[in-house]
């Protein structure tokens, strides 16, 4: 039987739970959830594979007056989820056990202010001997496409959407969502100066015609330690528009 363990985003500022074995939270949420900022009063988010609840954990912790949606094809990761939520007092973020592949969502389409995702890997990424996070990084017979588009799908008009993945699926990404979404723009996530960016994360505006912008980058790591822009995000719960305003 895997152990439940108690583990921390934020410095310590957001208290989540997660197995042993299982798929497991990282940095990648707190840098995805870094992005999602000037919402509305009352704006209802959807967290598409929320796992276990790593980006909106960190949502609800930044955001208030939001209403957050998780949805999350393994049980066991929502139940855990949800567990989080509650130990952190966050009663304005729910998590739900639902497949996007199947015909009808529990949350109406087109009814989301903001979508975020951090999508599985699909067919490139190696695949795991645990079942569980095989699940999570490759996904269960759905296609880049159909994700994003279910994504986009659930956003109301002029909604936005919020994602990271890696770098070498950029342009795959873009022909995606540029049929549906404008106002995209992408900000290059490198580990440290000098090397090749292995992430990106990306905002679009559904039904926006605005052109694509290139952002500044993102530089995680120099030296031995954090850059201090990584720091804000991951330590400070700063949001990316903050630090490059």
């Amino acid at each position: 039987m895997s152990e439940i363990t108690n583990d921390y985003l934020l410095d310590k500022k957001v208290k989540m739970f997660q197995k042993d074995g299982f798929y497991r939270t990282s940095s990648d949420a707190v840098l995805l959830a870094s992005m999602v900022t000037n919402t509305k009063d009352n704006a209802k988010i959807l967290d598409v594979g929320a796992g276990t609840g790593g980006v909106s954990l960190c949502l609800a912790y930044r955001l208030k007056g939001v209403q957050i949606t998780g949805f999350e094809i393994q049980p066991d990761l929502t139940e855990l989820a949800n567990k989080s939520a509650c130990a952190n007092g966050f009663d304005n973020l729910h998590y739900l056990v639902f497949d996007i592949r199947e015909k009808k969502a529990p949350c109406a389409f087109c009814s989301f202010d903001v979508v975020v995702t951090n999508p599985p890997y699909g067919n490139n990424g190696s695949q795991s001997p645990n079942a569980s996070k095989a699940t999570a990084h490759n996904g269960q017979d759905i296609t880049l496409e159909q994700w994003l588009k279910f994504c986009i799908k659930m956003l109301k008009p002029f909604g936005k959407f919020y994602m990271i993945d890696r770098a070498e699926v950029l342009g795959e990404i873009l022909s995606i969502l540029r049929p549906q979404a404008g106002n995209i723009k992408v900000i290059p996530v490198y580990s440290k100066s000098g090397q090749k960016a292995k992430r990106v994360m990306i905002s679009a505006q559904k039904d926006s015609k605005t052109p694509l912008e290139i952002l500044p980058p993102l530089y995680i790591h120099e030296g031995n330690g954090h850059t201090k822009e990584a720091e804000a995000i991951l330590r400070n719960a700063k949001s990316y528009f903050e630090i490059f305003a």
